[in-house]
């Protein structure tokens, strides 16, 4: 054999030998007898070869072909047993050893954010408010000061309920937001008032960052409209952001206030937080936002609103908002999709859920 298919032949076997694991066996495949391998090059140079020689150099590339063929096969089936033999030895089963216990159940992390911000604005004196699903007319859009025509009136955005006897179309509806407990409590207490309500409500829309039915968490402060405990623009704006950067344990989130219109508020205003479109991320360097998203909505409470619950706009005033529970619990857990949050996987939840042993506290950090 000439010495370059000799050395061919003694470079192959040494790689072969030296191969640890299937990848490098099929390196040393490659590298030989593939389309670019080293003897297939020499075949493909057999063209040009001499007639005289071309005879005697195909028998031999021919022969070394075959002999490199069988012992790469040969040491692929030892690689090939050696890998199993060790994955064997590794998944081996002890059948004697107990069976798992159970995985615990798990806090969903809607839940978990809601159990949050109790105990945040529990921490700044705020109450539990509750109410039903199904309201009235009057309590979700009347008493709220939103006029007949507006667009959240239609069939279009509110799931309305077959009426009762006596009562005209249209008058009860699946709550479109927690607002309506805000005015039962008006109505059935009197001031100061610090509550929250959080709960579900529903809305006819349903995409990759909308639910027909969804959480709502909102606000109400009422106090007195002059003198020492007067309530200002000031108290809200502060309670919104000592709840943000809580919420987010983020002690310097950029926070923007902007003005906005909502028919039960004025003045009202939209409130944003620093965000990185690109990355993602909330905060920003140094306090500074590169970008916003918006995520809750606010402002003072309308006076005729006040006047709807029986009390005097000349002697109280307050602020309320609102905000998606959703959206804050997606920042706050990276989590892309809404839809997932209602699709009951277990695994997704095995991911994000909570210990039902860890309740959310202000010790923790929140």
């Amino acid at each position: 054999m000439p010495d370059d298919l000799d050395a061919l032949k003694q470079d192959t076997l040494d790689a072969l030998a030296a191969a640890a694991d299937q990848r490098e066996w099929d390196a040393v495949r490659v590298g030989t007898l593939g389309k670019s391998g080293r003897l297939t090059a020499l075949l493909k140079e057999l063209g040009r070869a001499a007639p005289e020689e071309r005879k005697s150099r195909g028998a031999a590339l021919n022969a070394l072909r075959d002999e490199l063929g069988r012992a790469i096969e040969a040491r692929g089936r030892e690689l090939e047993r050696a890998a199993l033999d060790a994955r064997l030895a590794g998944e081996r089963v002890d059948v004697t050893l107990p069976p798992p216990p159970e995985p615990a159940g798990l806090i969903h992390p809607l839940s978990r954010t809601m159990e949050e911000m109790v105990a945040i604005f529990g921490a700044m004196g705020f109450s539990v408010a509750e109410g039903p699903d199904i309201e009235t007319d009057w309590h979700n859009f009347s008493a709220l000061n939103t006029p007949d025509h507006h667009p959240a009136r239609t069939d279009h955005d509110t799931f309305y309920l077959p009426p009762l006897p006596g009562e005209g179309p249209n008058s009860r509806v699946l709550r479109t937001q927690t607002s309506g407990v805000q005015i039962r409590t008006m109505l059935e207490r009197t001031p100061p008032l610090r509550i929250i309500v959080p709960g579900r409500t529903y809305r006819a829309d349903h995409d990759a960052t909308h639910s027909p039915m969804f959480h709502q968490c909102e606000g109400l402060v009422v106090g007195p409209a002059s003198g020492a405990g007067a309530i200002t623009l000031g108290h809200l704006k502060g309670t919104v952001i000592e709840f943000l950067r809580a919420f987010f344990a983020l002690p310097d989130l950029p926070v923007r206030f902007r003005a906005s219109y909502f028919p039960f508020t004025e003045p009202s205003m939209e409130i944003d937080i620093g965000w990185n479109r690109r990355t993602g991320e909330l905060g920003g360097a140094k306090g500074q936002a590169s970008d916003w998203l918006e995520v809750l909505g606010s402002g003072m409470v309308h006076p005729r609103v006040l006047a709807n619950c029986g009390l005097d706009p000349r002697q109280w005033q307050g602020f309320a908002f609102g905000m998606g529970v959703e959206r804050l619990c997606m920042l706050k857990h990276g989590i892309p999709d809404l839809r997932s949050l209602y699709e009951s996987d277990l695994r997704w939840l095995r991911h994000y859920g909570f210990s039902a042993l860890s309740p959310a506290t202000l010790h923790e950090g929140i």
